[in-house]
């Protein structure tokens, strides 16, 4: 199944949908559970419960008559990890803009971890803002992101799935000069804006973490072609790292890393610029994209 926040006008407030997106049409949660009104956080909470209920009915609506927010919006910072495709590693340890990294260390030995402000969520159609008078280099990264659906700490590996309810396509833009010259990567990351995601949540029983492509277009020009089976540190990885000692919660996001052929492994950099379209694509995920502004 696919989930996605929508919102019928500006003035009202937002919903979350059932979404086909083959048909491209929608059913409000609340029409078929008229006992929810929640959010997609809340939806995630009380999924066990809801789900056998989640049934389409009828024709439903087109998607085209509403807005698609980004698919949800988490309490606390996105955490998300650096450096875990093995040629996109040695790519930004060639780049001279890794501070992370010596000589012995091009491949990380654990999970590189880092958190993402909340604040940098924007939808599928969003302009990602440029911040020219704070950075000259920005940058894409596709991603794709794991929403927890059940939460707790000290998750093992082999009970780490139990633990994921969707995921969903994000691009976790980067201002690489901040990166570079506060040598870590939070500022340089949480600017605002600086995060699209969605445009909706793919359940977990329908995507194979272990085989899907991931790739990213840059005003048509594919970039980055690769595979989610080839992260450094795979799902159940990263949920037992992460929650060893800190509690995962429902509705948290994990962005888990970018394949080879972002913008500062080419020579010269290809930086982006205003004007430009980023189209981010995951197999069975969905597509995002969006415009850089000004």
């Amino acid at each position: 199944m696919k989930f996605a926040t929508l919102r019928s006008s500006p003035d009202l407030p937002t919903f979350v949908a059932l979404v086909d997106e083959h048909t491209q049409r929608y059913w409000p949660l609340s029409d078929l559970i008229p006992d929810f009104s929640g959010d997609m956080t809340q939806l995630v909470q009380v999924w066990g419960s809801l789900k056998h209920q989640v049934v389409p009915k009828g024709d439903g609506q087109p998607l085209d008559t509403v807005r698609v927010e980004a698919p949800i919006h988490p309490h606390r910072n996105m955490f998300c990890v650096g450096k875990n495709y093995f040629e996109h590693a040695a790519e930004f340890s060639n780049s001279g803009f890794d501070s992370s990294t010596n000589a012995d260390d091009v491949v990380p030995k654990f999970p590189i971890i880092f958190t993402k402000a909340y604040s940098t969520l924007i939808a599928n159609g969003d302009e990602i803002l440029r911040h020219a008078a704070v950075t000259e280099q920005l940058d894409y990264e596709a991603e794709f992101a794991i929403i927890i659906g059940k939460g707790g700490r000290g998750i093992s590996k082999d009970q780490a799935f139990d633990h994921v309810w969707g995921y969903t396509v994000a691009n976790d833009v980067t201002a690489r000069d901040l990166q570079k010259n506060h040598k870590q990567w939070h500022l340089a990351k949480s600017l605002d804006g600086l995060c699209p995601m969605g445009p909706w949540i793919t359940t977990a029983d329908e995507i194979d973490p272990t085989d899907a492509s991931i790739k990213c277009w840059v005003n048509g020009e594919l970039r980055q072609d690769s595979n989610i089976g080839q992260l450094i540190f795979d799902i159940p990885t990263l949920i037992e790292t992460i929650s060893a000692g800190i509690e995962l919660k429902p509705g948290d996001v994990i962005i888990t890393g970018t394949p080879v052929g972002v913008g500062i492994g080419f020579d010269p950099p290809k930086f982006l610029q205003t004007g430009d379209v980023v189209r981010v694509e995951v197999e069975g995920m969905g597509a995002l994209e969006n415009r850089v502004g000004q």
